[in-house]
């Protein structure tokens, strides 16, 4: 008889898209980061950024893109392929 081949996996640290264990030390590294009282600085120093700057940085990152998103600017009245 054949096992059961994820229970042969059971000591994978891999947990894949779901991390459990990666999205609970990334909420409470952000609960203490709000907690802190320095997102008011954090808001401030990145809304410094030049608006040029930042549509150009925009803008090449949409040239390499590899399709434009089909929610961007869509026509609704012509339907979708």
């Amino acid at each position: 008889m054949k096992q059961n081949p994820k229970k042969e996996r059971t000591g994978n640290k891999n947990q894949g898209e779901g991390d459990r264990e990666s999205a609970a030390r990334y909420n409470e590294a952000t609960r203490k980061f709000v907690k802190s009282g320095r997102v008011e600085e954090a808001v401030e120093r990145a809304g410094g950024q030049d608006t040029e700057e930042a549509e150009r940085s925009e803008e090449a990152g949409r040239r390499r893109s590899k399709e434009v998103d089909p929610a961007v600017h869509r026509d609704y009245r012509k339907p979708t392929k």
